[in-house]
């Protein structure tokens, strides 16, 4: 007699009644995978300069827009070799191997058994009652040979498992963002170490520079000296600014070798295998940049795009966990031979199956599954404010640096005025001291003021160059070809370095 037919239909319909009642109980939970994120959309940016904001939309290989080979060798070489991106890729074949695991239990799993027992029973008697008539029988000695094949398979009826391998997934994807998220912290650092390599150079060559030319005007005060135009406080000052220059050198030359060592660890070489040719900081080229619309940030920036996979992921844990409070149904079967003759275990007589059907239903489980449904609920909503956190600050960080860099320019522009001036001041100083006809006093502070000029024009040029790559940093690196670019630039290709195009086949 079968289960049902032993349980009747009195015990059949409540145990029915009991399970769809858990069903719907589970399926009247709040849907919070549905949560709308309720941010903001500017329709364009406070500090985007008026005109199309897609006009200049960074490249794929931005950098190149700096027009320097060696740092377009450097970043296409840390792309390669950078120890922090190689662990981003690492992170990556754990995730896809995560949703391989996760995925497994939508298919059945089949095992090989292979069993070889050897028993021996206890003594028994045979009779009845154990009486005087009952006979003694030794005990009873064996083998057991067994050769199978089983098979379980759990019906994923309410989605629990596909859930679980969408969750799997979309982190998987996630880990995907967040390997380009370090591969653009990455590169924009290649580019700002590399420009600080150049200031300390330009730094250095302009320290010498003082040097020579204060060393040239206290050769001038001696010669005044000589004649008796001028006293020993005035070759005093100029000697001690002399030495003020040139005790900036050692300084700048460690400040070049930490820069050229950091730059080093970026492409995963010692210091000592790298070589940096440099040049000056005046000899890259300013690239355009626009923002083009906030909206389109949403899609570009890879942490945006991390963390919108993540609340993807959440929203599917969310739906699993709520899926383990309905019923679950097993299937096990196993097919093989077994025969207590080895010689005769592959026999057809010795063949056997078995079938089993299992279900199960929690009931009282002390709030574990109502623990976890909670915890992933909360885990959603962590990573919904970390995503709309994730926007927010995408927007402020474009505003900021775009404000940096309109800044920053003018900042270079006003301070070469002050250079020029410097510079003029100080040609003038220079040719009254040969004709004895200017204050010494006038010719020092001349000569600080132009020093101290040069260097600010120096680390203005730096402030400059890193707002562009903080810019770049923020709209979230090289943005792909629109249409129209293709259009005008590929009107009759598919293919732009080997990256599909959008709208092309």
């Amino acid at each position: 007699m079968d289960p049902w037919t032993r349980l009747g239909w009195g015990g059949c319909i409540p145990l029915c009644a009991g399970v769809l009642s858990i069903a719907l109980v589970a399926s009247c939970m709040p849907n919070d995978n549905r949560l709308e994120a309720g941010i903001d959309v500017p329709e364009s940016y406070r500090a985007a300069s008026p005109g199309k904001p897609d006009a200049a939309l960074p490249q794929l290989d931005w950098w190149r827009e700096f027009r320097s080979p060696e740092l377009t060798a450097l970043i296409e070489e840390a792309q390669q070799v950078n120890l922090d991106i190689a662990a981003a890729s690492a992170r990556i074949a754990q995730a896809d191997a995560q949703a391989r695991i996760a995925g497994a239990p939508l298919l059945p799993s089949i095992n090989a058994v292979g069993n070889a027992t050897h028993s021996r029973s206890s003594i028994v008697t045979s009779g009845s009652g154990g009486g005087v008539n009952a006979t003694l029988r030794g005990p009873r000695e064996g083998n057991l040979y067994q050769a199978a094949l089983t098979a379980s398979y759990e019906i994923d009826f309410w989605g629990k498992n596909r859930a679980l391998l969408e969750a799997a997934r979309d982190t998987a994807v996630a880990s995907r963002f967040a390997r380009e998220v370090v591969a653009l912290s990455t590169i924009a650092s290649v580019a700002n170490t590399y420009f600080q390599v150049l200031a300390a150079q330009d730094r250095l060559t302009n320290a010498r520079e003082n040097v020579r030319s204060a060393s040239h005007v206290l050769e001038l005060i001696k010669q005044r000296l000589e004649a008796g135009t001028a006293g020993g406080l005035e070759v005093a000052q100029q000697e001690a600014l002399v030495a003020q220059q040139r005790a900036l050198i050692p300084t700048l030359i460690q400040t070049l070798r930490q820069n050229i060592a950091a730059l080093a660890v970026l492409i995963a070489r010692p210091p000592e295998r790298i070589m940096i040719h440099g040049g000056s900081m005046q000899r890259l080229s300013i690239p355009r940049v626009t923002p083009g619309l906030p909206s389109d940030l949403l899609t570009q920036r890879p942490d945006i795009r991390e963390a919108e996979s993540n609340l993807i992921a959440a929203d599917a844990n969310v739906y699993a966990a709520r899926a383990a409070f309905l019923p679950s149904i097993q299937l096990t079967g196993q097919d093989g031979f077994q025969s207590a003759i080895l010689r005769s275990l592959f026999r057809p007589e010795a063949a056997f199956f078995s079938l089993a059907a299992g279900l199960t239903q929690p009931i009282f489980d002390n709030g574990n599954l109502l623990g976890n449904f909670e915890q992933q609920i909360g885990k959603q909503e962590e990573l919904l404010q970390t995503y709309r956190k994730a926007v927010i600050s995408g927007f402020a960080d474009v505003d900021n640096a775009l404000v940096a860099v309109q800044q920053q320019a003018e900042s270079e522009r006003l301070q070469r005025i002050v250079v020029e001036a410097s510079r003029r001041a100080f040609s003038i100083a220079e040719t009254r001291l040969r004709e004895g006809t200017v204050d010494l006093v006038t010719v020092l502070q001349t000569q600080q003021t132009l020093f101290q000029a040069v260097d600010a024009l120096t680390q203005a040029r730096l402030a400059r160059l890193q707002a562009i790559v903080s810019l770049y940093q923020a709209l979230g690196g090289g943005w792909p070809p629109t249409e129209a670019q293709v259009a005008q630039v590929n009107p009759g290709g598919y293919v732009w370095s080997g990256i599909p195009l959008p709208g092309t086949k």
